[in-house]
């Protein structure tokens, strides 16, 4: 590697008002290296990033390509200096397909007023097969979360960079997915191409990168190479604290209920799955496991009644549930926290109260039809300080929140109607490490408080750090049950995989 770094951050500073998001932080990278950034969300690394990106101004500080000090005006200014962005959130046109996507800053640029569609559809197959075999003539409205996310990192790789940043990239990918892009970076290193890579996910650091550095609170903590520490090393670094537990103690025999509290028989679509039985006991947290796109989150959608299903019933605490609406889901105490939280989590332009009240309107309106502000204040008070939410307040809008708080107010949302049974989709996606601990110490708090709860993971650890049992979805049906005593990330993949063969024994066992 040449001594001179292709990108300098020199002192950098970021202030939004009274909140400091960045405090003097330096940053280094050097040409053909993988070096990612790690810290808790809020700790400054996508402030940094989209000041690189020129989507953010330094309020102090200086940015230097090659040694030159450089005014990050705007993206497109970014990307004339060979800087790309890949974002974590999902910033595609949804109308536009996925060739129009990928090469929407070069069309911004042409001077020819027409358009050669056969050319830009060739061009961006080719680069598309190198991730996936998606065909480009799609709208991005058409794909699945997973797929949205090959096109960003596509898009990407059609700008001439020499360094790319990659936020939190395998977030919404299968495991063959990130290894396909665990090769492309791995080649894009091999050519000279420098990588900025922020994840919260310990094993790709230690798999793919040269140094790691580490903020805290809008501050520089540490740059040191991969080499010369550990996962434990670098976590404690993050949170400046130990994590000696990341999962709360599970249930124990005494504690558990025989009370069934929700009840799936017989559950088809047509379509994504069928013939799906499993129950949920009072205080339990079951895990749903499988890999993406085996119909673990069309199951929970046709539970709530945001999929028509073709067959079957749906019982809480031993009574039919008649959901052929999402509301008539809710009402019945039967909530659901989708895996997308931008999308459909929260709404981040509304305040952490009006976010807090959106599923139970009724209960807060007068006769007139006028909202009972100071019923909605106090109600958000209380959730948001039961859930330890750092906010500046509740009339702050959510996008002002961190990822992990971000999460939080989701889950406030769901507790508002104070709920039976919560089904959660990816819980914890994308949140760092000390916001995961919260997390899962809230859900079991809850479901120690009586409530039944579903976790759908691609996570194995959290499938088996947090979980009572754990179902596997295989092709839209029940692959077997791992419980108390069997859990392995082995016996989970054997199921999901179909290596471990087909067993419904222990599903109906529970089920009775």
């Amino acid at each position: 590697m040449a001594f001179q770094p292709v990108l300098e951050i020199r002192n950098v500073s970021k202030h939004f008002g009274a909140v400091k998001a960045l405090t003097d932080v330096s940053f280094s990278l050097e040409r053909g290296e993988v070096h990612a950034l790690c810290g808790e969300n809020g700790a400054g690394k996508s402030t940094l990033m989209n000041i690189i990106a020129g989507v953010l101004q330094p309020s102090e500080g200086e940015v230097l390509v090659d040694g030159a000090v450089v005014k990050v005006t705007s993206p497109a200014v970014a990307q004339s200096l060979g800087l790309g962005l890949v974002h974590q959130e999902i910033a595609l046109c949804p109308d536009a397909t996925v060739a129009e996507n990928m090469f929407m800053a070069a069309t911004n640029r042409r001077r020819s007023p027409f358009m050669n569609y056969r050319k830009l559809e060739r061009d961006a197959q080719a680069v598309m097969n190198r991730l996936a075999p998606i065909d480009v003539r799609r709208k991005v409205s058409e794909l699945s979360i997973s797929s949205q996310q090959l096109v960003e990192i596509a898009k990407a790789l059609t700008l001439d960079c020499r360094v790319l940043i990659f936020d939190e990239p395998t977030a919404a990918l299968t495991e063959a997915e990130a290894q396909v892009l665990f090769g492309i970076i791995r080649d894009l290193k091999a050519h000279g191409i420098s990588i900025i890579y922020i994840s919260h996910r310990m094993a790709e650091i230690f798999s793919l990168c040269d140094r790691v550095t580490v903020f805290r609170d809008g501050r520089y903590v540490s740059t040191e190479r991969v080499a010369d520490v550990t996962p434990d090393d670098v976590v404690r670094r993050m949170v400046g604290r130990e994590i000696t537990q990341l999962y709360p103690e599970k249930q124990a025999a005494d504690e558990q209920s025989t009370q069934t509290i929700l009840d799936v028989r017989g559950l088809s679509d047509g379509a994504r799955f069928r013939n799906v039985s499993f129950a949920v006991r009072e205080g339990e947290i079951l895990g749903v496991g499988g890999l993406i796109g085996s119909g673990r989150t069309e199951i929970a959608e046709g539970i709530c009644g945001l999929r028509p299903v073709t067959q079957g019933d749906v019982s809480l605490n031993g009574k039919r549930l008649e959901a052929r609406s999402y509301a008539q889901a809710v009402s019945a105490g039967l909530v659901y926290l989708s895996e997308d939280r931008k999308g459909s989590g929260v709404f981040l332009e509304l305040s952490i109260a009006q976010n807090i009240a959106v599923l139970d309107l009724k209960s807060l309106t007068g006769p007139l039809g006028l909202l009972n502000a100071r019923a909605e204040a106090a109600r958000a008070t209380d959730l948001v300080r039961r859930l330890g939410v750092r906010m500046g307040g509740i009339g702050m809008p959510v996008s002002s929140l961190s990822g992990g708080n971000q999460q939080k107010v989701a889950i406030a949302k769901q507790l508002a109607v104070n709920p039976k049974v919560i089904l959660m989709d990816e819980p914890t996606r994308g949140i760092d490490v000390g916001a995961k601990s919260e997390i899962h110490r809230l859900l079991r708090d809850l479901a120690r408080s009586g409530i039944g709860i579903v976790v759908i993971s691609s996570e194995l650890p959290e499938l088996l750090g947090l979980c009572d049992r754990v179902l596997v979805i295989r092709e839209g049906e029940i692959a077997g049950e791992v419980g108390e005593g069997e859990m392995s990330e082995e016996a989970i993949m054997r199921l999901a995989s179909g290596v471990g063969g087909h067993d419904n024994s222990k599903v109906s066992e529970h089920a009775a």
